[in-house]
């Protein structure tokens, strides 16, 4: 996977977590955020990340 895709899928997950948490992220600047919208995001998207390891694990276990 190129480093392009790579960042257009990061993107869209970005973007995918915040339309699930009701917060307008905008392509680009996104200054009018506040820290707890912006955190928010990256929170959703690291418990995201988490989840789907451990779910790979398990299958892997069994």
């Amino acid at each position: 996977m190129s480093r392009r895709s790579q960042k257009a899928g990061l993107e869209q997950f970005k973007m995918e977590c915040a339309r699930d948490l009701d917060i307008n992220l905008k392509q680009g600047y996104n200054g009018d955020l506040t820290s707890k919208q912006a955190g928010s995001i990256g929170g959703e998207m690291v418990k995201r990340m988490i989840r789907s390891y451990e779910e790979q694990a398990k299958n892997n276990q069994s």
